[in-house]
């Protein structure tokens, strides 16, 4: 039987640009795992944090961003690790910054672009992102959306 955990995060960015929503992906740097690879904002929870303090910590040392509104989003997403025999669960958060916002790498990542949801979703690898990404744009545009996003103040 596979070992259960949570213990990362992931994180998606967006900012309104001229009405239109635009995500922000960050680009693996060649020496990390998965070297570049497109993804969100992700890392590990440390002991002391809840994950929604992990994903506030992320998004300033990956981006040296400040989200404006910060969002739990209805999806869990998981991957499985043979080499560990684990499955992985990670709850997923959005984060809204301004639209003049300058993004400032960390280390870890080589490159970022601000694309469409569709752009977007041809860069992530996994389809549990991309999931994430069909959710949160179903949210963001219909009034009458039945998700319900549980807003943490920040």
């Amino acid at each position: 039987m596979p070992k259960l955990i949570s213990n990362m995060i992931e994180v998606h960015i967006f900012k309104m640009s001229e009405n239109k929503i635009e995500f922000l992906l960050l680009k693996r740097s060649e020496k990390e795992i998965y070297p570049g690879l497109w993804q969100m904002v992700s890392g590990k929870i440390k002991k002391s944090e809840k994950a929604y303090q992990t994903a506030l910590r992320e998004i300033n040392e990956e981006t040296n961003l400040k989200p404006i509104k910060f969002w739990v989003v209805p999806n869990i997403n998981s991957f499985y690790l043979p080499q560990k025999d684990s499955v992985t669960f990670l709850p997923v958060f959005l984060a809204q910054v301004i639209k003049q916002s300058e993004v400032k790498l960390s280390n870890e990542h080589s490159d970022y672009r601000w694309l469409s949801a569709k752009e977007a979703k041809k860069l992530l690898a996994w389809s549990g992102q991309r999931r994430s990404v069909d959710i949160i744009i179903k949210y963001l545009t219909e009034k009458k959306s039945y998700l319900n996003f549980v807003e943490i103040k920040i």
